[in-house]
């Protein structure tokens, strides 16, 4: 499902959903067909590794439980805001853990959070740690080239 709203401030606001998947291509598709060009290559990546974290450590892949993705587009900014039904993760945890390249790249866990950090401006938790807010500026270069 997906509702759009136009905002009278210049703001543009798309809300999605879908259920529990790993076939993500197409929903990224949709939610970068607003962006800029030059962005949609490091920004497929990072919303790549968010949404599967919150399909498969989130919702444990269960087709029953949906994900909800609201994305907000101004002048200066885009923000995605995605919410999956799991029960969370300690977020105090991750703020201490701040991982080198060399710790993440190769491995299985982690390397999505230090990915997303790379990607985006802002990544942050709600305090359940079933809600992610990332923000990129359209005023920072690519991190890929």
């Amino acid at each position: 499902m997906i509702a759009i709203k136009l905002h009278p401030s210049g703001k543009t606001v798309k809300s999605f959903q879908f259920r529990s998947t790993l076939y993500l291509r197409p929903i990224i598709d949709m939610l970068l067909a607003e962006v800029v060009p030059f962005l949609r290559p490091e920004l497929r990546l990072g919303l790549q590794e968010a949404l599967v974290n919150a399909a498969l450590h989130g919702n444990g892949l269960d087709p029953n439980k949906k994900i909800i993705i609201q994305f907000l587009m101004t002048p200066t900014h885009y923000v995605w805001i995605i919410w999956d039904e799991g029960s969370g993760f300690c977020t105090k945890q991750e703020e201490k853990h701040d991982p080198s390249e060399e710790d993440c790249l190769g491995c299985e866990s982690g390397r999505g959070l230090y990915l997303m950090k790379q990607i985006f401006d802002e990544v942050q938790w709600n305090s359940q740690g079933n809600q992610l807010h990332l923000r990129r500026g359209l005023d920072r270069s690519p991190v890929i080239r």
